[in-house]
C-alpha cells in the first residue's frame, strides 16, 4: 500500500515499451495521431504496436494517413483496422492507398475537416468548450446542412469540439512527470491532440528526470500527458523526401510554344509580394516562391508552426529533420524565426495577421472563386489549411498552369470542382499570363514571352479584359 502511494506521488508515467503503452486500447476506440505531412515526427513505435495488437473498428483523427507502407496511420488502414477517418487529407493526388480503396468501397467513413479547424476543435474539446463558430469553409460543400450564423455582418459555421480516447504524440524529450519538449517545427498537432485526449501517450527520443528539461523549454505540461515511452524506431530523414512528379524546368507547350516553367511562375509570383509583409506559401509551385524572396524584407509562415523560414535545402549537412515547410520540404531558418503549434499558426491566419497567401489550384473562375482540394467529391481530397488561410484578410495569389495535363482549361467561367473559397482571388499567375482582379473582373496585365494577348484570351475559358498596354512577363 505504501509503495503504491509512493509511486503515485512520484507521478512516474514512463512505460517500459510501446506494447505496454497501448495494451488497453480497445476495439472501437478513437485515436488522434499527431505528425505532419507524409513523414515528419510520427509516433511510429506506438502505431506499429497498435497494428501488431490488431485492435479493430478504430476512428482515427489526424492530418492524413500518409503514403502506402509508411509507418503512419496508413498501415492501420492496410491492416483493415480503421472504420472512420477524421482528417484534413483523405487522399493525395497520384498516390493510391488502401484507405482510398476502402473509402470508395464504402468500408471507411470519412469526415473531411480543414486543418486549422481540426486542431481548433481538439483544442476546444480539451478546454471544455463544446462548440464555436468559425468563418472557415463558409460557402463550400463542407457547410451544407449545417448551422450558419452572422457575426459582425459575416456568416460563420457552427463547429463542434472533438474529444478522443487516446492520442499518439511524438516529442523530442520528456521527463517521467510527462512534461514534453518538442524540437523545431515539430509541435504541429501534438498539443491540441493531447488536450483532447482522455489518455495522451507520447513517444520520445530521450526520457530524463524531472528538472532535466528547463521549465521554459517545456512545450506541453505533464498534466496533459498520461504515458511516456521511449521510441524503438529509428527514423530516416532521407525517406521523407518526396520527388517532384515533373521537373520544374520543363515547360508545358501551348500552340507548339513553351510557356513559363513552374520555377518561372514562382518567380513572377514572388515579384507581387510586398516588402514588410508576412506571407504563407501553399504546397506545390508556391513552395518554390521561397527561393525568390531571400533578399526581400518578407517573413514566411508555414502552417506546421514556423515563422521566418528561408529557402529549401537539400544538402546532407543542411537538412534538419525538424525544420520543414507546409509541404514537408526541408528549409533553412532565418534570424528571428520562431516555432509554435498548429493552433497558434492558424490563429495568425484566421486572425488576419497574414498579409499574402500564395496557393496552387485546380480551377479559378471568373467570379474570383477557387477550387484546389478535390476533383471528385467531398469525401475524397486534401483540404489542408487552405480554407483557414482564405478566411483571413490577406491578398490571395493563385499560381498554376493555364491548362491541366489533358489540355483542359483551368481558368473557367464557373468552377466544376468543389470550392475552396468564393470570390477571394486577387491575382492569378499562370505559365501564360498574369491576371489581376479589378472592378469585379479579371484583367490581363501580362503574357508569357512569345505569346500575344489574343492567344492567351483564346486559351482561356473565363471572360477576361485585355487592355492596350498588356506587358510581357519577365
Amino acid at each position: 500500500s505504501l509503495s503504491i502511494i509512493a509511486e503515485r506521488t512520484a507521478m512516474n508515467k514512463v512505460f517500459a515499451s510501446p506494447e505496454q503503452a497501448v495494451a488497453d486500447i480497445a476495439d472501437g476506440s478513437t485515436i488522434a495521431i499527431a505528425g505532419f505531412s507524409v513523414g515528419h515526427r510520427f509516433a511510429t513505435s506506438l502505431i506499429l504496436a497498435l497494428r501488431d495488437k490488431g485492435t479493430k473498428n478504430l476512428c482515427l483523427v489526424c492530418n492524413s494517413l500518409g503514403d502506402p507502407g509508411a509507418t503512419r496511420g496508413q498501415i492501420l488502414a492496410e491492416n483493415k483496422q480503421v472504420k472512420k477517418l477524421v482528417a484534413a487529407f483523405s487522399v493525395r493526388p497520384g498516390t493510391p492507398t488502401a484507405s482510398e480503396d476502402q473509402i470508395v468501397a464504402g468500408e471507411m467513413e470519412v469526415e473531411l475537416v480543414p486543418q486549422g479547424i481540426l486542431v481548433e476543435r481538439c483544442r476546444a474539446g480539451g478546454a471544455g468548450i463544446p462548440a464555436f463558430y468559425s468563418p472557415t469553409s463558409v460557402g463550400t460543400a463542407l457547410t451544407e446542412g449545417r448551422e450558419i450564423r452572422n457575426f459582425d455582418g459575416k456568416p460563420h459555421v457552427l463547429e463542434h469540439a472533438i474529444r478522443v480516447d487516446y492520442a499518439f504524440l511524438r516529442g523530442y524529450r520528456a521527463d517521467r512527470l510527462g512534461n514534453v519538449q518538442f524540437r523545431g517545427g515539430s509541435q504541429n498537432f501534438n498539443p491540441s491532440f493531447a488536450k483532447a485526449a482522455r489518455v495522451a501517450i507520447v513517444e520520445v527520443d530521450e526520457i530524463v528526470e524531472p528538472g532535466g528539461i528547463p521549465p521554459e523549454l517545456i512545450n506541453l505540461p505533464g498534466i496533459f500527458v498520461a504515458r511516456v515511452v521511449k521510441t524503438t524506431q529509428t527514423e530516416d530523414g532521407k525517406a521523407w523526401r518526396r520527388p517532384e512528379r515533373r521537373p520544374s524546368d520543363k515547360p508545358r507547350l501551348y500552340n507548339g510554344k513553351p510557356g513559363l516553367t513552374r520555377a518561372g511562375i514562382a518567380k513572377r509570383a514572388a515579384a507581387l509580394v510586398k516588402d514588410g509583409t508576412y506571407v504563407n506559401l501553399g504546397v506545390g509551385i508556391p513552395t518554390m516562391v521561397s527561393n525568390y524572396l531571400q533578399s526581400r524584407d518578407v517573413i514566411l509562415h508555414a502552417e506546421n508552426g514556423v515563422l521566418g523560414y528561408g529557402e529549401m535545402v537539400t544538402g546532407e549537412n543542411e537538412i534538419d529533420p525538424d525544420i520543414y515547410n507546409a509541404a514537408g520540404q526541408f528549409v533553412s531558418i532565418k534570424p528571428g524565426a520562431s516555432f509554435f503549434d498548429s493552433v497558434t499558426s492558424f490563429e495568425m491566419a484566421r486572425g488576419g495577421r497574414i498579409d499574402t497567401v500564395i496557393l496552387g489550384a485546380y480551377e479559378v473562375d471568373q467570379s474570383g472563386s477557387v477550387a484546389n482540394w478535390s476533383t471528385a467529391d467531398a469525401k475524397r481530397g486534401g483540404i489542408g489549411g487552405a480554407m483557414d488561410l482564405l478566411s483571413g484578410k490577406g491578398d490571395l495569389i493563385i499560381v498554376m498552369e493555364h491548362s491541366d495535363s489533358k489540355g483542359r482549361p483551368k481558368l473557367r467561367k464557373q468552377c466544376t470542382y468543389p470550392l475552396t473559397g468564393k470570390g477571394c482571388v486577387n491575382y492569378v499567375v499562370t505559365d501564360l499570363a498574369l491576371l489581376r482582379w479589378h472592378d469585379g473582373r479579371f484583367v490581363l496585365d501580362e503574357v508569357a514571352p512569345g505569346f500575344t494577348p489574343r492567344e492567351v484570351v483564346e486559351l482561356t475559358e473565363m471572360e477576361i479584359a485585355a487592355g492596350p498596354d498588356v506587358r510581357t512577363m519577365e
